[in-house]
């Protein structure tokens, strides 16, 4: 668990965008904060919602989220823009809501630039992070598992030992003869020794069950990621098709997260969140089935659909 947690800070630092919220929604849980977040021109446009107004007071909450940011140090981003509201649900696009009526969207926004890292300890933590032996995680072998293995070498060296002292004994009897009679040579009628084939070395299936639970966090968030790219340009119905069926598999993935990981609760957030985006994707592609059958003189009066998905930052962290 401390090595996801690692992997998570290492990707933030990286300016994973996805790794920035999670780590921001673990920070602010306790204050029934969450967040949403998109990079776009240059900015980091992060958005705070919660119940109350008096959860996201500013002079508090600004200093939280500086802090935070600048111990991640993520690379190439300085602005950072905080926008503060109460929580509204199934308003996906909220970047492009709040920027054509921020009157009535927030509560507050404000602009703030992250310090730069100190340049000596940032060259140090990248250089501990690349110098950290990677841990493989594979059991240990076992007395019995080393003494067959050992059993195993000194048969392979026995019956090499006795197929050369053969080949020996034959090679001196030909030449005592004097003439090829390879009819002269008696093969062996012992078998050579035979040795143990070693048994594979199986994992445990308690840990490899673990690893396969603490990485379908990260690829769910790819997942939704990927789809949320791709719905800014599907246009057909079978793109449309396509990214149900990515939302899908990404809420299945986040839905199997057990309830003793740390992320649970993020986890089932997000599997409503990923549901209601397969469901618009759903209903865009019957919208354009819908136009595809449509008759070519009635095409002129269809409306044009924006080919628009919910960004991964927003559904991912509802």
């Amino acid at each position: 668990m401390t090595s996801t947690v690692n992997d998570i800070v290492k990707q933030a630092n990286q300016g994973s965008v996805a790794a920035i919220i999670q780590v921001l929604n673990e920070k602010l849980a306790d204050s029934g904060i969450r967040t949403r977040a998109i990079f776009a021109d240059g900015v980091l446009q992060i958005l705070c919602e919660a119940a109350m107004a008096e959860q996201l007071e500013p002079s508090e909450l600004i200093g939280q989220i500086r802090h935070t940011l600048e111990a991640i140090a993520p690379r190439n981003i300085r602005r950072v823009n905080i926008n503060s509201r109460i929580v509204r649900e199934q308003q996906l696009l909220w970047l492009d809501e709040i920027s054509r009526d921020p009157e009535n969207q927030l509560l507050w926004s404000q602009e703030i630039t992250l310090n730069k890292p100190n340049i000596l300890r940032h060259m140090l933590s990248e250089w501990q992070q690349n110098a950290a032996p990677q841990k493989t995680g594979l059991p240990t072998r076992s007395a019995g598992q080393q003494r067959e293995r050992h059993q195993f070498w000194r048969g392979l060296v026995g019956g090499a030992s006795a197929s050369l002292l053969l080949l020996l004994g034959g090679w001196a009897l030909y030449s005592w003869l004097g003439t090829p009679k390879p009819q002269a040579i008696a093969p062996s009628t012992s078998p050579l020794p035979t040795s143990p084939e070693p048994p594979p070395i199986q994992s445990p299936s308690t840990q490899a069950g673990s690893a396969t639970k603490q990485d379908d966090f990260a690829i769910a968030v790819r997942l939704a990621q990927q789809a949320s790219q791709e719905g800014l340009t599907a246009q057909s119905q079978a793109q449309w098709l396509d990214l149900a069926a990515r939302w899908q598999r990404a809420s299945d993935l986040m839905a199997s997260v057990s309830s003793g990981d740390e992320r649970y609760k993020t986890a089932q957030d997000r599997v409503l969140a990923y549901r209601r985006n397969k469901a618009l994707a759903l209903e865009r592609a019957s919208q354009q089935q819908a136009a595809n059958l449509q008759p070519t003189s009635e095409s002129s009066s269809i409306e044009t659909v924006p080919n628009k998905v919910p960004d991964t930052t927003s559904s991912s962290n509802p």
